[in-house]
């Protein structure tokens, strides 16, 4: 450093001794490597310290008094005389200790780095990790119960689900045909269609009330189903709900009440993404089911959904019917008391 250059030929003398017993003793004090080395009388190193550590005992004062960082028993006197030598020590002390590498405010570098990465994860990557593995590891059977929390709860604004005994057994054939599992038809509410953990599909009753054949409710299932590929159920209500919603699940099985009732009240009332295109003729095609119907159930113009109208897999193909005409009207009233 330009600061310790020019001082190296520096030399003053003083008194120094290494303990309070010692007799103190004349000595040649100079300027080396970032270090003041003291000499006795016939040049002989005697001790040197590190200038850095090197400290005053008695600022403004004469005879200045130093002593190592950490020893005071072991002193240096410079007198006034030697004001040039007194003079340089301080902005050497500065100079070298800005020059060399600072380990704690490394290691403080470091701690705050590490503290932000654990937080990075643990604000970004964990609760996300945390949600994947409580999805890959809920056996069926509580996600089952899971899914008739909610069903329980939707039913508190759509009326309980239509369960007539003569029904049974078209609800059964319409979830057959088209690959649903638990299917639960309602009667009332804002979406025409849901699905909840466990394998459950629930239509409204308008889906097979207000349309001339079932191809429509069958095309709602199927849309269902496509989304379903895309986000599972459960991990839409974790997802939904919070970590602390997965974290509770994974480690007690279950998933509170108030958790329950609020993500309830959101699939009732939250925007729904549409099934893509090219998944959904693909699952019409697999089931033998025209996907034209349930296109024109969304938009009687066709319009918006024209894709599905003109690539209907089952365009100018004999189908085999949805349901028989004797189930289909069952399920036609399958809500009335």
């Amino acid at each position: 450093m330009t600061a310790l250059k020019k001082y190296q030929r520096l030399e003053a003398t003083g008194l120094w001794r290494p303990d309070p017993e010692t007799q103190r003793r004349e000595v040649v004090v100079s300027i080396g490597e970032a270090t003041l080395i003291i000499t006795d009388m016939k040049d002989q190193p005697l001790t040197h310290w590190s200038l850095p550590a090197v400290e005053r005992a008695n600022p403004g004062e004469t005879p200045a008094i130093y002593f190592p960082d950490g020893d005071t028993n072991e002193t240096l006197e410079l007198a006034e005389d030697e004001a040039q030598m007194i003079k340089a020590i301080e902005p050497l002390r500065s100079a070298i200790s800005r020059g060399r590498p600072h380990p704690g405010r490394l290691r403080i570098l470091s701690v705050l780095f590490s503290v932000a990465a654990v937080a990075a994860l643990a604000v970004f990557w964990l609760p996300e990790a945390l949600m994947r593995h409580t999805v890959s590891v809920v056996p069926e059977t509580t996600r089952l119960a899971l899914g008739r929390s909610l069903r329980d709860r939707i039913e508190r604004v759509t009326g309980p689900a239509c369960t007539p005994p003569a029904a049974a057994s078209a609800v059964a054939r319409l979830a057959q045909r088209t690959g649903a599992g638990d299917l639960v038809i309602v009667p009332g509410g804002t979406r025409m269609s849901l699905s909840l953990p466990g394998g459950i599909t629930v239509l409204n009753r308008a889906l097979v009330e207000d349309w001339e054949e079932p191809d429509v409710a069958a095309g709602f299932i199927l849309a269902e189903a496509v989304r379903k590929r895309d986000v599972d159920p459960l991990a839409a209500l974790l997802q939904a709900s919070g970590p602390m919603a997965s974290f509770r699940l994974l480690t007690t099985g279950e998933i509170p009440a108030t958790v329950l009732d609020a993500y309830a009240e959101l699939l009732m009332t939250q925007e729904r993404p549409e099934a893509p295109q090219d998944a959904l003729l693909e699952a019409f095609r697999a089931t033998g089911i025209r996907s034209t119907p349930y296109a024109r159930a969304l938009d009687v113009t066709g319009e918006t959904t024209l894709g599905l109208i003109e690539a209907d897999p089952m365009a100018g193909q004999t189908t085999e019917p949805v349901l028989p005409d004797r189930y289909w009207i069952i399920l036609q009233s399958i809500c009335e008391r």
